[in-house]
């Protein structure tokens, strides 16, 4: 047992009657015990809340890019204001047909909608194995979008249970149209 001993009493070896007291005997047993209850605790709670990141795949470069049917892509031109334009296919047919449709970051009536309405065609169509696990997100970030905007399309494709999405340049005709778009 760990004790501590008071010595005050002792004086040259000598004690006096008239001042005997009793010797005080602390137990220090149980604040070690606390002691290492707090340590494994600390050390158990910083275990489990590492921080986690999101897995970045990379495509390996290669002279002949794979091919992605155009009924599996959604492409999401993101411009500022919170403004969100997309697509299906093709960019240049989608045009042409006049199917390029604006939209928001809201989970139930924007973003989150139209990817879910997506899935929801592909695995009706039965075209595809994969169903609703085939589709392609195309996040195309524009300089007027914000870094949080990107973070949001991302937080959305997780959502949403999006297999495969990434993150690409918007071309020319796309910032031509946007550009197009906000002067009107």
């Amino acid at each position: 047992m760990a004790q501590t001993e008071n010595s005050a009493m002792e004086r040259n070896g000598r004690s006096f009657s008239h001042n005997k007291k009793q010797l005080l005997r602390i137990d220090m047993t149980p604040m070690v015990d606390l002691g290492f209850l707090l340590i494994t605790f600390f050390v158990f709670t910083t275990t489990m809340s590492t921080p986690r990141a999101t897995d970045l795949f990379m495509p390996k470069d290669s002279k002949d890019p794979s091919r992605l049917p155009k009924s599996l892509a959604l492409t999401m031109l993101l411009d500022d204001n919170n403004k969100i334009y997309y697509y299906h296919g093709d960019f240049i047919d989608a045009l042409k047909a006049n199917e390029i449709f604006e939209t928001n970051y809201s989970t139930y009536a924007g973003m989150g909608e139209v990817i879910r309405k997506k899935q929801k065609d592909l695995e009706e169509s039965k075209k595809f194995a994969d169903g609703k696990n085939g589709l392609m997100l195309i996040i195309k970030p524009t300089s007027e979008s914000v870094y949080k905007n990107v973070v949001d399309a991302m937080d959305e494709a997780i959502i949403n249970g999006v297999k495969k999405y990434a993150i690409v340049e918007p071309g020319k005709d796309e910032l031509n149209f946007l550009n197009n778009k906000s002067r009107r």
